[in-house]
């Protein structure tokens, strides 16, 4: 499938979004006491994290369009209707899909489109190492080797790039030391609100854990993040169900609480990210009606 034909297919956003809520809706009345509170206090700068940090990060790391910098607004709402994009597809892929095309559609050229998305993943990855690094107290060695293994064949595709598709490389200068700093510590930001929101959820379930411990939890779950899957349904998420219960915390709760975590991913997508993908597919269509007349 497409990913136009993703975008366009409410059978795929519903079938995705009744996946990920059945597991909270059938876990959670086993729960002695749920709370929803605490969710609130953690889903708040969680939404801020991943719609305003982000978006910021991914333009401190974007070379301008030819008809100038993209703004800040262009960023907001293209990546929140990417993230909408990535909860329908296995490892977020979508997410990044969408990005270089409406890259591209702005004016930049397919090799910096890509170098922006690709260097705004990068940044995330280094990002999650060192939070895992201060989480988990040790970088666990699987993941140096697979951080090293992934830095090799990011070298090795600009190597063959460069003579096979140079049309892929960027033509405009890479991100500055400056924005690369920024993009770093709004990424480590963005990892406590993911860890806060986590806290949350635990929390709501009656069952709360040491923030230590629990940031230790959520560290080592990371390592299975190599592996793709569905939001609420990945290697991931079955690592931290298995990290809570190790905690102490019930099979019932471990499992409601990171499906929870994961349900909730949806409102702000759907929200955000699916209002501005109909006034996108709106303005596409104005601007093509017009184009026609003149």
């Amino acid at each position: 499938m497409s990913l136009r034909a993703v975008v366009r297919s409410r059978t795929v956003l519903v079938l995705g979004v009744a996946l990920t809520v059945a597991v909270p809706v059938l876990s959670l009345p086993h729960l002695p006491a749920v709370s929803p509170w605490p969710v609130v206090v953690g889903m708040v700068p969680w939404v801020v994290g991943k719609y305003l940090l982000c978006p910021l990060r991914w333009r401190a790391l974007t070379p301008a369009s030819p008809d100038g910098p993209l703004s800040r607004g262009w960023h907001l709402r293209a990546y929140a209707e990417s993230e909408l994009l990535g909860l329908v597809t296995p490892g977020h892929v979508g997410a990044d899909v969408w990005r270089v095309r409406r890259l591209t559609h702005a004016g930049l050229a397919r090799g910096d489109a890509l170098m922006s998305v690709g260097v705004d993943r990068l940044m995330g990855a280094i990002a999650l190492s060192a939070f895992v690094a201060f989480a988990a107290s040790e970088l666990p060695t699987r993941m140096i080797l697979a951080a090293v293994g992934i830095g090799v064949l990011l070298l090795a595709a600009v190597v063959a790039a460069r003579k096979l598709r140079p049309n892929l490389l960027p033509t405009g200068p890479m991100p500055r030391p400056r924005a690369l700093l920024v993009a770093l510590v709004l990424s480590l930001a963005y990892q406590l609100t993911i860890a806060g929101l986590l806290l949350g959820t635990v929390a709501a379930t009656g069952h709360p854990l040491s923030p230590l411990a629990l940031l230790g939890a959520f560290g080592a779950s990371q390592i299975a993040a190599a592996v793709p899957g569905p939001n609420g349904a990945s290697p991931r998420d079955g690592a931290l169900v298995l990290a809570l219960v190790a905690l102490g915390l019930p099979w019932v709760a471990a499992t409601a609480a990171v499906a929870l975590k994961a349900a909730l991913a949806w409102l702000p997508a759907l929200a955000l990210g699916g209002v501005s993908l109909v006034i996108h597919r709106r303005h596409t269509r104005a601007t093509a009606a017009a184009a026609a007349l003149a």
